[in-house]
């Protein structure tokens, strides 16, 4: 049985029905006002807010839900912003790493064990944009292209739309009225610009399996479809050795990215009702976005709840995958839902939740369980957050379900990046001289020091900060979704 399809119809129902714990966060009703009592929430009793102090409430309670709301633009805008300053990339063209992720790569819980690609398209000038992906031959992509919403369009690669055979990708612009040509994979994109995912996958982490996953994803070529029948040399821009840093900005800054979109891209139908929500902070289609010293006092405010906000969600977990262990989903049950659909449950727009995920990570992924899955963990087996001065193990049982590999990785718990300073960011099955026990088990230590001889098991944390866990499953088998082969919890350990 080939589960790589999808994930049971128990993990859909979960998406579906279950709801998001985000939902669950009750705020307080305001206080009723009436014609003849003016309104008092927010001042002392038995005094009225003033016209000013209204607007102000305004400004600042429309401002926190624009950052939840704009999450995802705002993210991908980050990378690109950094592309475009830090390295010679450009659009249309690939930016990548020719090294795997190191602390310099400051994306939001990077993969460091594989090659990545990104190219960022734009549509906007030039229209229709081919991304052509090589077959799975010499090796293959884990990945998927998606709106600049990071809205997933499709998946790619051997458990994607193009089954390893590769092919051409056709991204079309909004309202796009054109004859696509005979072959392509065609993706109607509602925004001009937006970027692909393309992880090139790795047999192990040596030069030599670096050099051939850089080599088979410089295969990859981007173009107008308007030049395709003499296509131009695909330009890539390496950032390895760069200090790339696109971590959430949780200052007014955000607030000009999230203009710049507005500015850039069209109005989605769904975000429509936003049009005026963001008009009264001074973001509008057509006019810069200039706010005065107050409105910028009052945005910074607004940002900073927004954060407390969000990261109180992330604190609170997502679903538990196993019940009663601490690894949990690796967003919203009803995110992942609606990215197979995009969006087209009418009954439901997961702002909320989406707005979460992209805090701390980036990628929309079309069908989750198939090329891989993830799982999170922000507490130990005893329920507390993890210390980096403290000692952890992991027990991996043996024969664990993927058809590639599997991979752990420690994050700063604040950023969301890779732990700067550490020799190494992660440990998986691609590691030839990792110790396993009789049983083909792995056990794992987690920590700012390696136990005596268990250097190649060691995963290093900084004993002056917070971290969390993913663990990663590339071509994730049916025993890992079937729940007969479980990931236990991370438990404490003596020094």
């Amino acid at each position: 049985m080939k589960l790589r399809g999808r994930i049971p119809a128990a993990f859909v129902s979960l998406a579906v029905a279950g709801g998001s714990g985000c939902d669950q966060a009750k705020r307080p009703a305001p206080p009723a006002g009436s014609a003849t009592q003016p309104a008092t929430s927010g001042a002392p009793a038995g005094q009225a807010l003033t016209p000013a102090r209204l607007d102000e409430r305004t400004i600042h309670r429309r401002a926190v839900e624009a950052v939840i709301w704009g999450m995802p633009a705002v993210n991908t805008d980050l990378m690109r912003q950094e592309m475009f300053r830090k390295t010679t990339g450009k659009e249309n063209q690939l930016l990548f790493w020719s090294r795997p992720a190191d602390d310099n790569n400051r994306t939001l819980t990077p993969n460091p064990d594989c090659i990545y690609f990104l190219p960022f398209f734009n549509t906007r000038d030039v229209g229709p944009v081919v991304i052509e992906l090589p077959p799975a031959d010499t090796g293959s992509f884990a990945g998927s292209i998606m709106t600049f919403w990071q809205m997933p369009m499709a998946d790619v690669g051997p458990e994607g739309s193009d089954a390893g055979k590769g092919g051409k990708y056709l991204v079309l612009p909004p309202g796009y009225k054109g004859k696509p040509p005979a072959g392509a994979i065609v993706l109607p994109s509602d925004t001009f610009a937006g970027y692909a995912l393309l992880r090139s996958n790795l047999k192990s982490h040596g030069d030599a399996d670096v050099a051939k996953a850089v080599a088979y994803g410089k295969r990859v070529k981007v173009y107008p479809l308007s030049q395709a029948a003499h296509p131009p040399e695909t330009k890539f821009s390496d950032a390895s050795g760069v200090l790339f840093d696109s971590t959430i900005k949780y200052d007014v800054s955000f607030f000009e990215n999230l203009a710049r979109v507005v500015q850039d891209e069209p109005w989605i139908d769904r975000d429509r009702v936003m049009i005026d929500q963001l008009k009264s902070i001074g973001i509008e289609k057509g006019k810069p976005f200039n706010p005065d010293a107050k409105t910028k006092e009052i945005l910074a405010d607004a940002i900073r709840e927004a954060h407390d906000l969000l990261e109180s969600r992330y604190d609170a977990g997502m679903p538990q995958f196993n019940p009663g262990v601490h690894w949990t989903l690796p967003a919203m049950p009803d995110v992942i839902a609606s990215y197979k659909t995009s969006y087209g449950d009418p009954n439901a727009y997961p702002v909320d939740a989406r707005g979460l995920g992209y805090t701390y990570a980036f990628v929309g992924i079309r069908n989750l369980g198939t090329a891989q899955f993830y799982l999170i963990s922000i507490r130990d087996k005893d329920g507390a957050p993890y210390d980096g001065g403290t000692n952890y193990r992991l027990h991996v049982p043996p024969n664990a379900p993927v058809g590639q590999y599997w991979s752990i990785t420690a994050y700063d718990r604040t950023l969301h990046t890779v732990i700067p300073g550490m020799p190494h960011a992660s440990r998986s099955s691609q590691i030839p001289d990792l110790q396993k026990n009789v049983d083909g088990s792995i056990d794992l230590y987690i920590g700012p020091a390696a136990p005596a001889g268990k250097q190649a098991n060691w995963l290093p944390t900084d004993p002056k900060g917070k971290f969390d866990l993913m663990f990663r499953f590339y071509g994730p088998k049916k025993e890992l979704f079937e729940k007969t082969w479980i990931l236990p919890d991370v438990e404490k350990v003596k020094p």
